[in-house]
């Protein structure tokens, strides 16, 4: 629960400030590019920190970084709710994004810590609560507190509850120590650092600044080829950044190709939703946050059921029948229109939720399962890159499909429309030419929610293909959990500076043995 906590608070950044964004603009007097930059600072913030919290945990230990990254964070966001022009909201947005790409990753280290093996599907069930509401509630919440307190307290929110998170941390978490003499890869962080940041930079403003424009080809060359180096780089050195021999487990790397394609359905979901009911049927960010409230509440009732259910058989059979469920979700969500009532929108997205929520969890326990504790970190911090790159590629993608959409329907309408054809009716009191304005933005209406119902049918393809995919997984109980020292936990005895004791999980009883650390030479009891 302490987990779960972090976990929610940097999530719910993400989604809270969108809805305050006009508010914000409107208050420091700022054009909405300018304005956008809130939430483009804080993103890029996120993606540019995540290879280096491996680093972080790895060198100082993972509970003390997860401390110090909450508390940060609640400054960071006092900072935010202070700020006086939008520059510093900026500038501390960046801050706050730095600390807040560092607790996804640290959070999910310790799980792997903490939990046996063969509960991962529980544990990680009741993990995802943060990762699923936290966007749910974010523009319901946002939406009040903007519209009915003060925008600055979608900041202020934050404050205490860092505050208690860290104390019920260092309370209840158990102290894992860092590996003092691990070297820090710069050049590893230059590059990744330098192509993760090109790489969402153009996703975020490539519909912006044009696809085929200069500076987002630039700075797309730029990032495959910062990537490939660090690739290269991170396979040659001693002690890398990341380290990418994680990559050899082959459960994990299917789990990733998996969840980078439900990534961009999430994603996708989640952004364009929320336009279809406040620009399609004219709700407010309030309103809006309240459909979207029951779906997830379903989600998240299901996540901790099929992590139980994970643990019980495996993953193959409930992901498959998860991504199937939110497979037919999606395409039923394909025939929504201007005239669909509220009640059948958010049916349809229980259903999809549904699915997505017994589907999910599955996959991100079974990768997790085979990575040894020594390499959680690393697999960690990969798991938060794919998840963020891909739900930002596939952002962009249909981005540019629904535009591109949009046009070609709005084209074929007009092509359609005859001469004579009857303009809307807006009374003798209309200005002239109103009601052809009128006529034009209900067409542009109609074809902006048609372009997102062919967007609902390629969701519906991916999570079918997902659900292919999700059948070559393995099927039975969680693998035993991997031999590794494991620190004692917080009020256990003292090793008066010694190392810790192995313990060993046996997978078939919950006997637990210790032995003692060997030396070098192999004899128990010696310095290692």
């Amino acid at each position: 629960m302490v987990l779960i906590a972090g976990m929610f608070m940097s999530i719910l950044d993400l989604s809270i400030v969108n809805v305050a964004l006009p508010t914000i603009q409107n208050e420091f007097g700022a054009a909405t590019s300018d304005a956008q930059w809130v939430v483009t600072g804080y993103s890029l913030a996120e993606g540019v920190v995540v290879p280096v919290s491996a680093w972080l945990g790895d060198r100082f230990g993972v509970t003390k970084v997860y401390n110090l990254a909450l508390l940060g964070f609640a400054g960071g966001s006092a900072l935010c709710g202070l700020a006086w022009s939008l520059n510093s909201l900026v500038i501390f947005r960046v801050v706050q994004g730095i600390l807040g790409g560092i607790l996804p990753v640290i959070t999910m280290a310790i799980l792997l810590r903490i939990v046996p093996k063969d509960r991962l599907g529980t544990a990680f069930g009741m993990y995802g609560l943060g990762a699923v509401v936290a966007p749910a509630i974010g523009p319901a919440l946002g939406g009040y507190l903007v519209e009915y307190v003060d925008w600055r307290l979608i900041f202020f929110i934050n404050v205490p509850i860092g505050i208690l998170g860290a104390i019920a941390a260092a309370l209840v978490l158990p102290a894992f120590p860092g590996r003092t003499k691990r070297r820090f890869d710069v050049l590893g962080f230059v590059t990744v650092a330098g192509g993760l940041f090109t790489l969402l930079l153009a996703l975020s403003k490539g519909e912006d600044w044009r696809w085929d424009s200069y500076r987002i080809l630039g700075l797309i060359t730029f990032s495959v080829l910062s990537l490939a180096l660090f690739v290269v780089i991170e396979l040659e050195v001693d002690d890398p950044l990341l380290d990418l021999r994680v990559f050899r487990y082959g459960a994990f790397t299917h789990s990733l190709l998996l969840i980078s394609s439900l990534s961009v359905v999430l994603f996708a979901v989640v952004f364009y939703v929320p336009q279809f009911l406040q620009r399609g049927q004219g709700l407010g960010a309030f309103d809006t946050g309240l459909i979207l409230l029951p779906p997830a509440l379903v989600m998240g009732v299901l996540m901790p059921v099929s992590g139980q259910i994970y643990d019980r058989i495996g993953p193959r059979w409930p992901a498959a029948i998860g991504l199937t469920i939110a497979a037919v979700g999606n395409y039923l969500l394909h025939t929504i229109n201007l005239d669909t009532s509220r009640e059948h929108i958010m049916l349809l997205l229980m259903l999809q939720y549904a699915g997505l929520g017994i589907g999910m969890m599955p996959i991100f326990s079974s990768g997790l399962a085979v990575i040894p504790t020594a390499h959680a970190n690393a697999a960690s911090a990969c798991n938060n890159v794919v998840q963020r790159t891909s739900g930002a590629f596939g952002v962009a993608v249909c981005t540019a499909i629904l535009t591109t959409q949009q046009a070609q329907l709005m084209a074929g309408r007009a092509a359609l429309m005859p001469a004579n054809a009857p303009l809307a009716n807006l009374g003798p009191t209309a200005p002239p030419g109103a009601d052809l304005y009128a006529t034009y933005q209900q067409a542009e209406l109609r074809a902006f929610v048609g372009a997102i119902d062919n967007l609902f049918l390629i969701f519906a393809a991916l999570c079918a293909l997902t659900a292919l995919g999700a059948l070559l997984m393995r099927s039975g109980r969680a693998p035993a959990a991997a031999i590794g020292p494991v620190p004692p936990a917080s009020g256990s005895p003292s090793t008066n500076g010694r190392p810790a004791p192995e313990r060993i999980l046996m997978p078939s009883s919950a006997t637990v043995a210790t032995r003692p650390p060997r030396s070098r030479a192999g004899a128990p009891g010696g310095r290692p």
